[in-house]
């Protein structure tokens, strides 16, 4: 069938952020900043223009789907009014968990938990209360299959057309997914850096039956300012 098109945005910068602290999905914020505000609005500009000045080879996109967060929603809603979609939010995006480190810095981490950072973002272990990345990556994944179904489902129905989906996102939610889709190890995946305000744009060939058969990573990380 024609193919499905995901468009994974990270959200812009917030004072976490620029503070370099570990800032999960344990709290609903922290906002954008002003600055964060200006990105999230080039990032939905550059989302506008898939299909038609750029990446003109892809279908544009019609759906936007954000996690709950606040610095998501604020980035999915600036990302919906320039494409006049509508907003749809889903817990499976949120940003890992990151239990008692929410709030710290990585000295803090380390000075609280030793090696526990560094086992983390190999995959061994979760923060303590928090999530894995293999956590995160199962529950974003379970979001592409049911979005990779519903592609299935309209292209059976007809008409059998190519389409795109944002995904307003973070920064491990959107690694996870990506190196799930790379069947790459966890220990691997803090080597990719979306950006804030990136697009990471992974597109899916889905079966009649709604299985996803083929994946290509098109980009990682791309700057949109």
């Amino acid at each position: 069938m024609a193919p499905l098109t995901l468009v994974m945005v990270r959200h812009g910068v917030t004072p976490m952020t620029l503070e370099h602290r570990f800032s999960g999905s344990g709290v609903p914020g922290p906002s954008l900043t002003s600055a964060g505000r200006v990105q999230a609005a080039k990032a939905a500009d550059a989302v506008y223009q898939i299909g038609r000045r750029s990446w003109q080879d892809l279908p544009s996109v019609d759906r936007v789907l954000a996690s709950p967060m606040t610095r998501t929603q604020e980035t999915g809603g600036a990302i919906g009014r320039r494409l006049g979609a509508h907003v749809s939010t889903d817990a499976r995006l949120k940003e890992v968990d990151f239990g008692a480190w929410e709030g710290l810095s990585a000295q803090e981490i380390v000075a609280r938990d030793g090696d526990g950072l560094v086992r983390w973002r190999d995959g061994e272990i979760a923060p303590p209360g928090g999530e894995s990345l293999d956590d995160v990556a199962d529950r974003v994944e379970s979001l592409v299959v049911d979005i990779a179904g519903t592609h299935a489902r309209e292209c059976v129905a007809g008409p059998d057309a190519a389409r795109s989906v944002a995904l307003a996102s973070h920064a491990v939610a959107i690694k996870s997914l990506v190196g799930r889709s790379l069947e790459a190890p966890p220990a691997r995946w803090s080597r990719l850096w979306p950006s804030p305000a990136s697009l990471t744009i992974l597109q899916l060939r889905v079966s009649q039956e709604g299985e996803i058969v083929e994946r290509h990573l098109l980009c990682v990380g791309a700057p949109t300012s």
